[in-house]
């Protein structure tokens, strides 16, 4: 597998949620599991199904968050080219179809969280900024097309 690369930050919040996986929620789901068997027939019990189903889900997870931290890559707080967009750095655009400011941080997939200003370099937003600079006008192919104008990169907030 090739190597994931993270943010500092990212590494420690996947360890922090498989901690709290771990520690908390799966002992939260056995405690369910045992409740619900002590309902007795399991064929028709809806609570031990659901259990189960959650109990799966985080084991899941579990080994999701433990492969992708085997594969971690730690990208530097100085990278190499502070002139031009890249995994770590905070790009303030303007949207040129409303005039609006955003700012956002481009990271990897594993670590994307758009509702909270972290955006993946895969989406549209993030491939139409990597490698541009400052004052770049850049068109984001996404439905509708739309264009921003790059007006300051930072790394390491």
């Amino acid at each position: 597998m090739e190597k994931i690369e993270l943010t500092k930050q990212g590494i420690e919040d996947l360890k922090a949620e498989l901690d709290d996986l771990v520690n908390v929620k799966r002992e939260q789901v056995l405690e369910q599991i045992k409740e619900a068997k002590a309902l007795g027939d399991l064929s028709e019990n809806a609570e031990y199904d659901a259990a189960r189903e959650r109990q799966g889900e985080i084991e899941s997870r579990i080994k999701e968050i433990q492969t992708i931290l085997q594969n971690a890559k730690v990208i530097s707080d100085k990278p190499r080219n502070t002139k031009a967009v890249s995994l770590g750095a905070y790009v303030t655009i303007l949207d040129l179809s409303d005039n609006t400011e955003e700012t956002y941080k481009i990271v990897n997939t594993v670590e994307a969280k758009p509702f909270e200003g972290s955006i993946s370099d895969e989406s549209p937003l993030g491939k139409a900024l990597i490698n541009k600079s400052v004052n770049d006008v850049v068109r984001v192919k996404a439905t509708p097309e739309y264009e921003v104008k790059i007006l300051k990169i930072e790394f390491a907030k």
